[in-house]
């Protein structure tokens, strides 16, 4: 439904977005990740026809066509990352507008006004809005045409807690009726949360692209496991780490202990922890405590980011 074909976009001498190849599908939801100045409104902006590739392609639907037409232009919502209405029109004249611009059935503005709990202010002016109420009110204009094609540049950067439930609302509803999704945020726990798979752009081009089971394996990696031991034998270590190469005395990166220090700290995927449990009770240690922490998706993010930002610093210095 949506698809980028080495797609770069360059501003004068500024490179916005080089070489991206991405696919989001009928059904899928992809989230767009990336610190700021990465590309990633770029890129929403390529597909919703309001910007030209510099070289590459951007076409949407079945059977696809150059987002720059018409005919793309119809299949698609986009809400941009900030949103503004006329004061002086109330929330119900504001969805009207829309309404018949898009051809949507009558009945279609007070359903969008209900699903962005507004049912109750879209009598009232733009104007005597807060700002999570302006933005809720952009979500039920992206949501009037029932696009096959949704682009949602950090819907949730302003919203409040009636806006957020609207917002998965919408993205729920959107991958039920087969809908593609593609947005951008720098709220991580809701890109987890709706996500199918996560696009991570940094300076411009795709560092990652991971579907929700290899995120959840890339995490899996980066778990914790820490044992507080009643003693701390010898050779206990030794005979961990042929399990669990990475497990180390809590307080010495180079696995070593003070004497004092009873925790043993196992990082890696949770597959590894039943056998570091087996070993430790098969030399007869109590466990006094044991807790068990997952990788997070912020601090995968920031790996990735950091990653990137190495090797681009090192092709500059070699160039």
């Amino acid at each position: 439904m949506i698809s980028y074909r080495d797609f770069t976009k360059r501003f004068g001498a500024q490179r916005a977005v080089e070489s991206l190849t991405l696919d989001v599908a009928r059904g899928e939801v992809v989230a767009l990740l990336g610190p700021n100045g990465s590309g990633k409104t770029t890129t929403l902006k390529a597909a919703a026809g309001l910007i030209l590739p510099t070289s590459g392609t951007v076409v949407l639907g079945d059977p696809p066509r150059p987002a720059s037409e018409p005919g793309a232009r119809r299949i698609l919502s986009y809400l941009p990352q900030k949103v503004s209405f006329p004061d002086a029109l109330t929330g119900h004249e504001v969805v009207e507008f829309y309404r018949e611009l898009r051809e949507a059935p009558a009945e279609r503005s007070l359903e969008v006004l209900r699903f962005a709990s507004l049912n109750g202010a879209g009598e009232r002016t733009v104007g005597t809005y807060s700002g999570g109420m302006v933005q809720r009110l952009g979500l039920a204009v992206a949501m009037i045409p029932e696009a096959p094609v949704f682009l949602l540049d950090e819907p949730t950067a302003a919203l409040d807690p009636d806006g957020l439930c609207a917002f998965y609302g919408l993205v729920e509803h959107a991958r039920e009726d087969g809908r593609a999704v593609l947005f951008t945020s720098h709220q991580l726990g809701d890109a987890e949360r709706l996500a199918d798979r996560f696009a991570v752009l940094v300076g411009g081009r795709l560092v990652a692209a991971l579907t929700a089971s290899e995120l959840k394996d890339r995490l899996s990696e980066r778990g914790v496991m820490r044992l507080r031991l009643a003693s701390r034998p010898e050779g206990l270590l030794e005979a961990v780490r042929r399990v669990a190469p990475a497990a180390l005395w809590a307080g010495d990166s180079r696995g070593e202990s003070s004497g004092r220090d009873k925790e043993l700290i196992v990082p890696g995927p949770a597959s590894l922890r039943p056998g570091v449990l087996d070993v430790v009770r098969a030399l007869g240690v109590a466990v006094r405590g044991l807790t068990a922490d997952e990788g997070r998706l912020d601090t995968l993010y920031r790996e990735l980011v950091a990653e990137s930002e190495k090797g681009a610093h090192g092709e500059e210095v070699s160039s």
